[in-house]
């Protein structure tokens, strides 16, 4: 049977609360998953500089390991196969809180951290060694020269790929849905349960995520704007 499109039917009583309270959680997943993935990649980046052949091996196998495994099967591995290694007292303390919010953050966020990590360390790479010889023939120390000289031409050099991948980090937040995370997607299938506007339910959720990836584009570019223009001076 052919139903009219109804737009505002996805918005009636409830649902515009379920959809806002989806919207929330996938921001809520996305920054605290960003944050944890950037300070992972900074000390994978850090452990690597060390020079350490045995670290980078580690850190290597770090990498693959997370690039290479679909990260819905590491949400599972963290929600469904974690705590069975746990003891019974540590699960039944889990099961009495609502652990597929933390679960989803640390598996987004450990596993985002790999590709940061290789972002952060490409645009290291791609600064001359004789940039960093420079700065300390001008009297510049290994911290100074690392601020002022190394490190922003490093961020300038690795920022499209870390603005490309924090917009996928946002999207993968819909998978924590495989766990019962109530963010848009999640909230989105129960709109579309509760009143079979399919189409109208998934518009609005495509709209939703088009909007915030193209918004954070769009504060990637101004940052790189930025970067470019004090490198200029």
């Amino acid at each position: 049977m052919k139903h009219d499109f109804d737009l505002a039917a996805v918005f009636q009583g409830e649902y515009t609360e379920l959809i806002l309270k989806g919207i929330g959680m996938t921001l809520q997943l996305a920054l605290f998953a960003w944050c944890l993935a950037m300070v992972l990649a900074l000390l994978l980046v850090a452990i690597r500089l060390t020079g350490n052949r045995y670290a980078e091996r580690l850190v290597a196998a770090y990498v693959s390991y997370h690039r290479n495994v679909p990260t819905l099967v590491q949400l599972m591995l963290w929600y469904f196969g974690i705590p069975t290694l746990l003891s019974d007292n540590t699960q039944v303390w889990l099961a009495n809180f609502s652990t597929e919010y933390l679960f989803a953050i640390i598996a987004l966020g450990l596993c985002q951290a790999a590709y940061f990590s290789e972002d952060i360390r490409s645009g290291l790479r791609a600064i001359p060694g004789g940039q960093a010889e420079a700065a300390r023939a001008l009297g510049l120390g290994y911290v100074r020269s690392l601020r002022y000289v190394v490190l922003p031409q490093g961020v300038r050099n690795c920022l499209p790929s870390l603005i490309n991948h924090s917009v996928l980090l946002f999207k993968n937040t819909s998978l924590a849905m495989a766990i019962g995370v109530v963010e848009l997607t999640y909230a989105t299938r129960e709109v579309e349960n509760y009143t079979f506007r399919t189409f109208e339910s998934y518009l609005v959720a495509t709209v939703v995520y088009l909007a915030f990836s193209l918004m954070l584009m769009g504060a990637g570019a101004l940052v790189a704007r930025h970067f470019s223009k004090a490198l200029a001076r």
